[in-house]
């Protein structure tokens, strides 16, 4: 993911791993990529919004956006599912300016 390096501030990255069988619940790479750090972990969303992020070693600002940014694409499942849309999407990414 070097390519998606931010010169400043940070990127926010969450990459489909797997999801169960019924679409309720989703793993998902997790990183916050910034110019001089690239930090990954696995969450878990649930189309309840729920999820379930451990922490990265990040800064608490960070941690607290990318839990943000993965609340808000758990929360939109439900939605996404009435839509006829994929349900956990394969990848989604945000850039945070600084």
């Amino acid at each position: 993911m070097s390519d998606l390096k931010p010169q400043t501030s940070a990127r926010f990255v969450l990459e489909l791993v797997s999801e169960a069988d019924d679409g309720t619940t989703a793993q998902y790479r997790a990183v916050i990529a910034t110019p001089t750090d690239e930090l990954e972990s696995t969450a878990t969303l649930s189309d309840d919004g729920e999820v379930t992020l451990p922490p990265l070693g990040a800064p608490r600002n960070l941690e607290g956006a990318l839990h943000m940014f993965a609340k808000l694409v758990a929360r939109g499942a439900s939605k996404r599912r009435l839509d006829g849309l994929a349900v956990w999407p394969h990848r989604v990414m945000r850039w945070r300016p600084g």
